[in-house]
């Protein structure tokens, strides 16, 4: 069950039906984090000054509105949170519109809203009256301190509150190039529309979401199963005072194993002025040099 955004109401004329909002959506997309290649550490985010490449603290970062090009108004947090809307939990519907009417580019982000405080008669009825005449609700509602634009629309037996893009963050389509709408000056042939038509006949289908996958999301999965098995995995390295570098976990890789097992003084003999010591403070190339010699004198006692 998603976590609930808000509790209210939805009100049209003098009948309000209590309501719970929730996501609609949950994200699916593949992630990746930036990481230092030769220690596998996190990238963090920093804030730089563009012009000079430094760092800036936070106490010196201040919001501001560019109102021509290099020159901006200064507001403070307090003067942002006075101008913004009031929370309220109320949508407001201020109209009702034929469906069809609303393009595709000015839905934004999907909603459920459930009905609450025993309010499901009322919630049935709105959700199938809408149904009937073939409307949505235009809304004007506030969530996250920002005012929305809402269509409230009948989707199976749930009401759904999508926001809408105010009129002015749609691009017009006279700043593109598109062809004709009338057919003939297009340039298109009845023959060439018909044969379109059969086409797109023949690849029809019912809207079914459970048929289409993420393929790129099920390639990269499978590709970390497969690494992950094979062993091919990296992790970050913690280092001590001492500088030596410390596993924060558990490395599958074979070759990091039997280094941290030579360090630890597996494997090495002590000879002469040079002896090897076991706490583990010597160099790979140490252990390496001291493992050798000691298989040297073992063949020569067996001559």
């Amino acid at each position: 069950m998603p976590h609930m955004i808000w509790k209210g109401a939805i009100s049209f004329g003098l009948v309000h039906v209590p309501v719970q909002l929730y996501p609609a959506t949950q994200s699916e997309k593949v992630g990746f984090n930036l990481l230092d290649k030769r220690s596998m550490d996190p990238i963090g985010y920093k804030q730089i000054n563009k012009n000079t490449g430094k760092e800036v603290t936070r106490d010196n970062i201040v919001r501001g509105f560019e109102y021509e090009k290099g020159k901006y108004v200064v507001m403070t947090d307090a003067e942002i949170r006075a101008a913004n809307p009031e929370s309220t939990q109320t949508v407001d519907i201020l109209a009702f519109v034929d469906a069809p009417d609303i393009s595709f580019l000015s839905l934004d982000t999907p909603y459920y809203l459930a009905p609450d405080r025993k309010g499901e008669k009322v919630y049935a009825l709105l959700r199938d009256a809408l149904k009937d005449t073939g409307k949505v609700g235009i809304a004007s509602v506030v969530l996250h301190n920002k005012q929305h634009l809402a269509a409230l629309i009948p989707v199976g037996p749930a009401l759904a509150l999508n926001t809408l893009r105010w009129g002015d963050e749609v691009r017009d389509f006279s700043e593109f190039k598109f062809p004709d709408e009338n057919t003939k000056k297009a340039g298109v042939t009845p023959k060439e529309l018909d044969m379109a038509k059969r086409l797109i006949d023949d690849m029809s289908d019912t809207w079914d979401p459970a048929k289409y996958h993420d393929t790129f999301k099920d390639d990269i999965m499978a590709l970390v199963d497969k690494k992950v098995k094979e062993g091919k995995v990296a992790e970050v390295m913690k280092v001590d005072e001492s500088g030596e570098e410390k596993a924060s976990a558990d490395i599958l890789d074979l070759s990091e194993l039997l280094k941290r097992s030579l360090k630890k003084g597996g494997g090495t003999v002590k000879r002469g002025a040079k002896a090897t010591q076991s706490d583990g403070d010597s160099s790979d190339e140490t252990a390496e040099e001291t493992a050798r010699p000691a298989r040297k004198t073992t063949r020569r006692k067996r001559a």
